[in-house]
């Protein structure tokens, strides 16, 4: 449900604010971030509050709202809305004003800050509370600014009693740059929703209607990008490897919103014209269906140009049964087998990564099977948002210094 800040909350007995001894009433955890519309922040967070109303705990978020509010009130989640988006320093210092009677008032025991003006108001609502204050670091975040104002901003991510890194990647980034002391990290890896990222699940009604939407011939080798069309998502550099490929028994995949970028989607469909690739590249806009979309793809490429916090789209195809071709920086190493479940090329580097779709039209089906067994076990065994939803837990139950058994 959405709460009105103004609104009279009862306030909890005064037991509520005590340490909590094993067996004693449920932990409350808190968590922040600016929206609820769409996003892996978006999605951690969701399935977070999700586990913790299932493991009997008090899952609380408060954001400006979105669709996804839904999710919470179905599973007994409460959602409270605040402007949690804003940057503006007055809004901020009223949010955190706002968080500490919501703590008080609900007997908050963690404060999870996702982003990071949440955090800014959530870092001063913890220290005027008591309350235990976590973060979790999603993003390499951009730096510098006048006098490394931008720095200064980005590192309240690093404020948490225990701060979450999303791969050991942005761990390493979070200890190099804001020298966090990595005795406060913990590393919890992005899990994708096995459920929906099932082979099995996936209808051949599903596949063949998009298809028929795409206009996909038969007997071609599908490749496909995921992301939406930003220039650092690299849809040009796997338009030039196409062309230095040079077969047109091929057909690639931009599948993303150009999120208004029409400039950036003009220049893609000119380079496409430029190399002569109108017959193999198609830009389909967003898909609704991504599961279908995977099943319907042989191959799955991402090209980022920056490196990738996590990398959600390798994880979802190798969930799928379907090898990947990914840009090695980031987080990629961490989630890619080489050789086994795909292939790694430098980024921007438009002759490797022809050179790796070569290989992967080479492969025999025999291959092709092999692999995709792997990556499906790999990704069952470690990127399950069930998987990341424990862990997240037991990060609670060290701050709190509850057993693991209470689980």
């Amino acid at each position: 449900m959405s709460t009105d800040p103004t609104t009279s909350i009862d306030a909890p007995s005064p037991q509520a604010r005590q340490p909590l001894p094993d067996g004693q009433r449920p932990p409350v955890v808190l968590q922040v971030l600016p929206a609820l519309v769409t996003g892996g922040v978006e999605r951690g967070a969701v399935d977070m509050a999700i586990a913790l109303a299932e493991a009997g705990w008090t899952a609380i978020v408060a954001s400006e709202g979105g669709p996804m509010t839904r999710e919470l009130s179905r599973v007994g989640a409460e959602h409270i809305t605040l402007p949690l988006a804003s940057k503006n320093p007055l809004v901020i210092r009223k949010n955190a004003d706002r968080l500490a009677e919501l703590v008080t008032q609900r007997g908050v025991d963690i404060l999870h800050a996702r982003s990071r003006a949440p955090a800014w108001s959530a870092l001063m609502a913890a220290e005027a509370t008591g309350c235990r204050f976590l973060t979790t670091f999603h993003g390499t975040y951009n730096t510098g600014g006048w006098f490394g104002l931008k720095n200064r901003y980005n590192a309240v991510m690093t404020k948490g009693e225990r701060v979450i890194a999303i791969s050991e990647f942005i761990a390493e980034h979070a200890r190099r740059v804001y020298g966090l002391d990595p005795d406060r990290i913990r590393v919890v890896h992005r899990g994708i929703d096995l459920g929906r990222f099932d082979p099995a699940r996936v209808s051949p009604e599903r596949i063949i209607q998009l298809a028929q939407k795409w206009r996909l011939p038969d007997g071609h080798r599908v490749i496909m990008l995921p992301g939406r069309l930003t220039r650092w998502k690299g849809q040009s550099v796997l338009i030039e490897a196409l062309a230095l490929l040079g077969r047109h028994d091929v057909r690639c995949l931009l599948v993303g919103s150009d999120q208004g970028r029409t400039g950036y989607r003009e220049e893609l469909e000119q380079l496409v014209r430029r190399r002569d690739l109108v017959d193999v590249v198609h830009l389909t806009g967003e898909c609704n269906d991504m599961p279908a979309a995977y099943m319907l793809t042989d191959a799955v490429v991402s090209a980022s140009t920056d490196p990738e916090a996590f990398g959600r789209v390798a994880v979802e195809a190798q969930a799928m049964g379907r090898p990947v071709i990914v840009t090695a920086h980031g987080a990629t190493g961490e989630t890619v087998l080489p050789g086994r479940t795909g292939w790694l090329t430098p980024p921007g580097d438009p002759e490797a990564l022809a050179q790796a779709l070569d290989r992967f039209l080479a492969l025999s089906a025999e291959e092709r099977g092999g692999m995709a067994q792997v990556a499906i076990e790999h990704v069952r065994a470690n990127f399950s948002k069930e998987t990341m939803c424990a862990k997240t837990l037991e990060v609670y139950r060290e701050v709190l210094g509850l057993a693991a058994a209470d689980a």
